[in-house]
């Protein structure tokens, strides 16, 4: 997932620098929704883990 949210964001860059503005922004969206959800994910697992061993 955060491989995803990475690559979104080195086309959403790339995007902005050729002046793609409507693909950048859209590009930028998609990397923001997938790192969130990387991060809900990772954070869940850990808590998950933490009970798991209790």
């Amino acid at each position: 997932m955060l491989h995803y949210a990475l690559v979104f964001f080195i086309i959403a860059l790339v995007a902005a620098l050729f002046g793609f503005g409507g693909i950048a922004a859209s590009a930028v969206g998609i990397g923001k929704v997938l790192f969130f959800v990387f991060a809900v994910m990772a954070v869940a697992s850990f808590l998950f883990g933490l009970s798991r061993r209790r």
